[in-house]
């Protein structure tokens, strides 16, 4: 062969490799200001939650998130979300250390971000669509539903829903639930973002370039600015759904706070002094109902763990309820601890106790908190921390939904944590209740966010299902909270206290009790169809990038041997 057509090493024409392009590795500046940025917003999410009244900052600090996750890998998006997702858990969740140590909180926050990591990674992979800011929004409310739900029956604390009882995304609750109300939450902060990257000043162009990029940027700001407005004008046009108007009458409701002997939890060592407290306040309240100061309430609700002695058992703690009852004169609805003698677990119940008939009708609380009322693992958890013992025998989860006849009005029993679960109070409420009461305590969280933050679920929950929320609560904040989310009434922490208020009875359904968890799967199938869409575009692009690369190596072969 000659000379002339033998290949010259080194003057081959360099082929690319398959696949992909690899895209240079981020500058260490920009992997920093990335980092402090997903932290920074997890923070700001923190910081729109209650006690304080901050909601606007939730689609601010979204916005920030998708400025760290907008065209990042998928790898990127993990580690950037499970910044952020501690950014904004750590010092949501703190209170679950309160008593019990750092050991607690700082597993259950890592476990949670866990989720928003994989938040993250969705919302990377989606940025690079057409019209992103719906994929992601999507993608961030699928993260919650997960989270919800498992593991061990789910944690929905923290959703984007519960940081707007005072925001102008509210009524939306009463369209689609706290899913709906998340997603617009995050729809108008991702479209935040985008619209202000739509606005960003491009370099300069030939009039034939600008011309021919004119009308999709135009188009793609026009989307952006749609997914900030499209929230708003949504939530708007569901005012009408909000109202606080009576249905079926009205009810003289009292929630009484007796307060704990102690904070902490010591205070269940002093089960009878917690009892007596109670029924004091109770006697007060009757007491002052005969004296003219207050309205003769209709029914009264205790709160969760008011009697820790189970009256079944204990002759002593049934005389000292029945004698408050009696002197009240009206139904009262009574949180105790039983221990049934036929079934190993110990059971968180609500008893519905008539001045006449005593105890009648029962509801038991349906979802258990984990390394709470139960110890899932305990051998294990043990390892970590001896405190799980002070739970000598788990609590069982109750079948039914509860919803009390008391004089007349149909009171839903929805049990401290399970306020944080949509399925709970949606089914109370599909049962008949008018009222729905969610007795708690809160005083193992001592003088914590946790019972503010809990408060604005409540608060929520009024709007989602149009009812009057009655919150009594061992410590406080107990409160009564209308059908359109305002708090009429509450008391201030660890002091005796009774509220009573004139209620609405409502009956009708709004959308979000009606549909359900619908609206939830319809986002959840636009989420999955996002990630396929973002999916099958990386496989065209992996595929596109090996025929090219082929090419060019067979081109640069025919070149070699033409010469």
């Amino acid at each position: 062969m000659s000379s002339s057509t033998t290949p010259v090493v080194g003057h081959e024409p360099p082929s690319r490799p398959a696949g992909p392009v690899p895209r240079p590795r981020a500058s260490r500046p920009a992997l920093v200001a990335r980092s402090a940025g997903a932290v920074a917003s997890g923070v700001l999410l923190y910081a729109g939650f209650p006690p304080r009244t901050l909601w606007w900052l939730a689609p601010i600090a979204l916005a920030l998130l998708a400025a760290c996750l907008h065209g990042r890998r998928a790898r990127a998006g993990f580690g950037l979300g499970l910044l952020a997702g501690l950014g904004y858990l750590l010092p949501l969740l703190s209170w679950t250390g309160e008593e019990v140590g750092p050991v607690p909180w700082l597993a259950l926050a890592a476990v949670e971000a866990l989720f928003v990591a994989l938040t993250g990674l969705g919302i990377a992979v989606v940025s690079r669509l057409p019209a992103w800011p719906l994929w992601a929004a999507a993608v961030w409310t699928a993260g919650e539903a997960l989270r919800a739900r498992f593991p061990f029956g789910g944690f929905p604390w923290g959703k984007l829903a519960y940081g707007q009882a005072d925001g102008l995304f509210l009524p939306l609750a009463a369209v689609g639930g706290t899913p709906l109300l998340s997603f617009a939450v995050a729809l108008s902060g991702f479209g935040l973002y985008a619209t202000l990257l739509a606005a960003r000043r491009q370099p300069r162009r030939t009039a034939a370039a600008v011309a021919a990029r004119r009308q999709p940027r135009r188009t793609a700001a026009a989307v952006a600015a749609l997914t900030v407005a499209a929230p708003l004008a949504a939530a708007l046009a569901a005012r009408p759904l909000v109202s606080d108007g009576a249905q079926a009458g009205t009810a003289t409701a009292a929630v009484v706070q007796g307060n704990v002997p102690r904070l902490g939890l010591d205070f269940n060592a002093q089960r009878r002094a917690v009892l007596d407290n109670h029924a004091r306040r109770t006697v007060q309240l009757a007491e002052d109902v005969k004296a003219g100061k207050v309205p003769a309430p209709d029914f009264v609700v205790w709160p969760e763990n008011s009697s820790d002695l189970d009256p079944f058992a204990e002759p002593d703690a049934y005389r000292v309820i029945d004698q408050a009852v009696k002197a009240i004169g009206v139904p009262v609805a009574i949180g105790s601890v039983l221990a049934p003698e036929d079934r190993p677990t110990l059971r968180n119940t609500m008893i519905l106790w008539d001045p006449v008939k005593g105890p009648t009708t029962t509801y038991d609380k349906r979802k258990i908190q984990p390394f709470g009322e139960r110890i899932p693992m305990r051998s294990f958890v043990r390892l970590f921390s001896s405190d799980v013992d002070r739970v000598r025998r788990d609590f069982g989860p109750g079948k039914d939904p509860g919803v009390f006849d008391m004089a007349g009005s149909r009171v839903g029993m929805v049990t401290c944590f399970e306020a944080a679960f949509d399925d709970a109070v949606r089914s109370t409420v599909r049962a008949g209740a008018q009222v729905i009461a969610v007795p708690s305590n809160n005083a193992t969280f001592g003088r914590s966010n946790m019972t503010y933050q809990q408060l604005a679920m409540d608060r929520v929950r009024a709007v989602e299902h149009s009812r009057t929320v009655l919150v009594p609560v061992t410590s406080g904040v107990s409160a009564v909270i209308e059908p359109d989310g305002t708090v009429v009434q509450q008391t201030r922490m660890f002091t005796p206290d009774a509220l009573v208020a004139r209620i609405p009875l409502r009956t009708g359904e709004t959308p979000a009790t009606r549909f359900g968890p619908l609206v939830e799967y319809v986002l959840l199938a636009v989420a999955a169809g996002g990630l396929g869409w973002a999916a099958a575009a990386r496989r065209v692009r992996a595929r596109s990038g090996s025929t090219d690369a082929g090419a060019e190596v067979a081109g640069a072969g025919a070149g070699v041997e033409a010469r």
